[in-house]
């Protein structure tokens, strides 16, 4: 696993911050730093952070893998831009009015889900110390604005951000894990379970797991939304605790 933040944390922020462009004269240098930075993610994208590396960009961007340094000193600030860039795809500004808290959250799932699903390598990052660049302040900015009509404390609205975040980045686990396990094994997810068929009628039929056995045929039918049902669930509990705040009972109760 790679940690974000793990390399010159001032460098990164200088790029993230500042131009990221070294001045220079004569004719227009023929790379930059967001063409870098976007080769980068589509790799990672391509074949997982393991395939980022200088010399992998540098064949890529058909440069001299000594020319990329000009630009960022190291591949720990080249993750950090990186982070940087595909989360602010996560929320753009969000029509929906402050008032509809409830919308909000639905679609700040829902953009949590499909960034995970663009980017899988996001899952394989350690962000509990994430380098904060423009593009994750935007994103911010942007899940906050619409909260604000929840009543909540400022600590309880970053609450529910990262619990909406946690909730889509389970998901999107199981489903990536459940990919990456048939191609690395060569082995569908049906012949996964085909071969273990006879050895689970057997538990079954011995009596030892009497509430597995009862569960219905379509208990692990593979076209249930389980992120709509567990999403529809985390707002109907953040219902509860608004309207408590607001001294009323929940619509419907």
């Amino acid at each position: 696993m790679e940690t974000g933040g793990s390399g010159n944390i001032r460098a990164s922020l200088e790029l993230l911050w500042g131009t990221g462009e070294r001045p220079s004269r004569g004719p227009k240098p023929a790379l930059s730093l967001d063409r870098i930075v976007q080769a980068a993610v589509e790799i990672a994208d391509a074949e997982g952070l393991d395939g980022v590396s200088m010399r992998r960009l540098s064949t890529a961007l058909d440069v001299g893998t000594m020319s990329l340094y000009r630009y960022v000193p190291g591949k720990a600030e080249l993750l950090d831009l990186m982070l940087d860039r595909v989360q602010g795809e996560a929320l753009e500004p969000s029509p929906v009015q402050a008032a509809d808290w409830r919308a909000a959250v639905a679609s700040m799932a829902r953009g949590y889900l499909h960034l995970y699903r663009r980017h899988p390598w996001l899952l394989r990052v350690n962000q509990a110390r994430t380098v904060l660049g423009p593009s994750s302040l935007r994103s911010l900015e942007a899940a906050l604005v619409p909260l604000q009509g929840m009543g909540l404390s400022d600590p309880e609205l970053i609450s529910v951000i990262i619990s909406v975040q946690s909730f889509a980045g389970g998901i999107a686990r199981m489903e990536i894990d459940a990919d990456e396990a048939a191609k690395e094994t060569g082995l569908s997810h049906e012949e996964f379970w085909r071969q273990q068929t006879p050895f689970l009628e057997r538990a079954m039929a011995s009596g030892e797991f009497p509430r597995t056995a009862a569960l219905s045929e379509d208990a692990f039918a593979t076209g249930f939304d389980h992120f709509a049902f567990g999403l529809e669930r985390l707002l109907d509990g953040l219902e509860v605790l608004v309207a408590r705040r607001a001294g009323r009972r929940p619509d419907g109760w």
